[in-house]
């Protein structure tokens, strides 16, 4: 049980705001959910996060014990990339679901991030990895893991506010003109098909992509995709929507076509940039394209 005594400092300040200055190492998520399990007292009667204090008011948290996430630990190899006691940069291959969920409960990235790592965070009690972002089973790539809170809320902060970086290299059908542009369009959920995104002005939020051409070939041209956003399938839907569609994408290409690669979108997160959330330091992380989409770059130069 923590108590303090509200300092002039505070006084009239919302309870949730104060919680989250005083204990810096947890989410606004896990004070969020401690007031609502009424873990928090606030002059001994349970408290809302709305509740205005003010000097002399005494507060007691119970901060629960944490718990283990009920997700199986599995000894599965990672591709790490980079490591310290805050942060955690992997290379997903293609085909590895990043969060269990239905039909996917076992091998998952969190599956295996959980036996790597002895040292997480524990989130509204639950030990569990702080999953920054996330890419598409099919795409392999960088991604960002925080292995405790502090380091997930200012991750989360920097791709709030567009400030980490992330760029795709894609081989996309058709020979796209334009050197570089810019994708402004909505994407929101397809009416039709549930698995799949489309660019629509209903229920949609705002999604940006920039690409820049790296190289043209005879029927397709080598990409790399900058987000300012980060909405579900923005590249593979924008970059569908304006006709150049990700060479063997099963839900974006369309059928009509003899793919080169049978095993899912030539998609790959290349690129991640960001702010050290405890040294500050500006990081950039860098991998090359997987063999297997060497392999379909050298068959299109033959």
């Amino acid at each position: 049980m923590n108590k303090f005594v509200v300092t002039s400092e505070y006084n009239g300040v919302r309870l949730d705001k104060c919680l989250s200055s005083v204990l810096p190492e947890l989410s606004r998520t896990h004070i969020q959910k401690i007031i609502d399990d009424g873990e928090v007292l606030l002059n001994n009667k349970p408290a809302k996060g709305s509740n205005k204090i003010k000097e002399g008011d005494e507060v007691l948290i119970s901060i629960p014990e944490v718990k283990e996430l009920e997700v199986e630990k599995e000894d599965i190899p990672l591709d790490i990339v980079y490591e310290d006691k805050d942060i955690l940069i992997i290379n997903k291959p293609q085909g590895m679901v990043v969060h269990p969920a239905n039909g996917h409960y076992e091998h998952t990235l969190v599956n295996a991030i959980l036996y790597h790592c002895q040292d997480l965070s524990g989130i509204g009690g639950v030990a569990r990895p702080g999953i920054v972002h996330r890419i598409d089973k099919d795409t392999s790539g960088l991604i960002c893991v925080a292995k405790n809170d502090a380091a997930h809320i200012a991750l989360s902060e920097q791709l709030k506010d567009h400030s980490m970086a992330r760029t795709y290299t894609a081989l996309v059908r058709g020979v796209i003109p334009e050197n570089s542009g810019e994708i402004n369009l909505p994407i929101g959920r397809d009416p039709n098909n549930r698995q799949k995104m489309g660019v629509t002005r209903n229920n949609s939020k705002e999604a940006v992509t920039y690409f820049n051409v790296l190289k043209r070939y005879k029927e397709h041209t080598l990409v790399e995709c900058k987000l300012k956003t980060g909405r579900t399938h923005q590249i593979r839907v924008h970059l569908s929507y304006i006709g150049y569609p990700v060479e063997g994408d099963p839900l974006y290409a369309g059928r009509k076509y003899d793919s080169l690669y049978k095993n899912g979108q030539l998609l790959v997160a290349t690129s991640l940039k960001l702010v050290h959330p405890s040294t500050h330091e500006e990081m950039t992380f860098n991998i090359e394209l997987p063999d297997y989409f060497k392999e379909i770059l050298s068959h299109l130069e033959e």
